[in-house]
């Protein structure tokens, strides 16, 4: 009977984060194995390489002054892993067993695959309203990123849906560089932080919706223009112009597979020790937006990849591998 292959890295996900894992553990001489996830029936938008997948222009990435779209700068990201050896399977792992090493992983076509160390990246999904239009004027108007985007829509009339401490912040950012912004919210109150509430409720360039949603969007051919909200206490709508709508209502990290397994945070989010991509199982590791839900960048997902592979490299020298 053949012996059991043994990888020394296992990296589930890809993105900004997983890619970036992969470069420096191929690097290394690691021959890293990368599961890059794909839809599901429960989240059918997910599609290998992340969330810039899903993004038009991308201008905030370091060495691209002439932007690069988000697709096109994913394809990169995949070849230079693959360049260095990473072989890549583009489907989910749908099971693990982190009870003993090496740890064993279960990918949906059934392939079976041992490790000694795993580096998670499998990033975090954008909450949307689900209203009619919304998909239609994604990258035409609609964003859950103001940091991303913002730049798209200087001196332009926006829409933050939303009540916590992102919408705050999203809001504000706009308002920098938009000509107003028109904050839309389901209650008559804020969630977010008392600072965060002051600092957009003092804005002159905010202006407040309060007990309203946004029913559908509206647009044309050259993208979106408008969206119908209507007042959630007295029935009535209106339609509000604008070219943009950022959605901040969170984030759901893309934890399912490891529920009970590994710790995560009030919010879902992974675990990792202070300075490093540790989690609480030794040589279990994880990177990217799935342990991150403050900064979400592609540039910060990137650097968390770096320390998870370095992470994994020394301690597989630790263990003696």
């Amino acid at each position: 009977m053949a012996e059991e292959k043994i990888n020394k890295v296992t990296i589930i996900g890809s993105g900004p984060a997983g890619y970036t894992a992969a470069i420096y553990a191929a690097r290394a001489n690691l021959e890293p194995v990368v599961f890059a996830g794909g839809p599901t029936l429960e989240h059918p938008q997910r599609v290998p390489g992340g969330q810039l997948m899903v993004t038009t222009d991308v201008e905030n990435y370091p060495g691209f002054p002439e932007a690069i779209t988000g697709p096109e700068l994913m394809e990169r990201f995949q070849k230079q892993a693959e360049r260095f050896g990473t072989a890549i399977h583009m489907e989910n792992v749908v099971k693990v067993d982190f009870s003993s090493r090496p740890f064993l992983l279960e990918s949906e076509s059934g392939l079976r695959v041992r490790s000694e160390t795993v580096i998670i990246s499998t990033g975090a999904t954008a909450k949307w309203l689900g209203v009619k239009g919304e998909d239609t004027y994604k990258n035409r108007g609609v964003s859950a990123c103001a940091t991303c985007d913002g730049a798209f829509f200087k001196n332009q009339e926006v829409l933050v849906v939303g009540g916590g401490d992102t919408a705050m912040e999203e809001a504000t950012y706009l308002a920098k560089i938009v000509k107003h912004v028109t904050l839309i919210h389901r209650r008559d109150s804020l969630r977010a932080s008392k600072v965060m509430q002051e600092r957009a409720l003092n804005n002159p360039k905010i202006s407040f919706l309060w007990n309203s949603a946004v029913e559908e969007v509206q647009g044309d051919a050259k993208g979106m223009s408008g969206a119908v909200v209507r007042n959630l206490k007295t029935g009535d709508s209106q339609l509000v112009k604008a070219t943009g709508l950022f959605v901040a209502i969170g984030h759901t990290p893309n934890t399912e597979l490891f529920q009970g397994i590994l710790e995560t945070h009030q919010g879902g989010y992974l675990k990792t020790v202070p300075g490093s991509t540790r989690t609480n199982i030794p040589g279990v590791f994880a990177c990217g937006d799935v342990q991150d839900s403050y900064y979400r960048q592609a540039i910060t997902a990137a650097g968390t990849g770096c320390m998870a592979a370095i992470d994994a490299e020394r301690w597989l020298i630790e263990h003696g591998e």
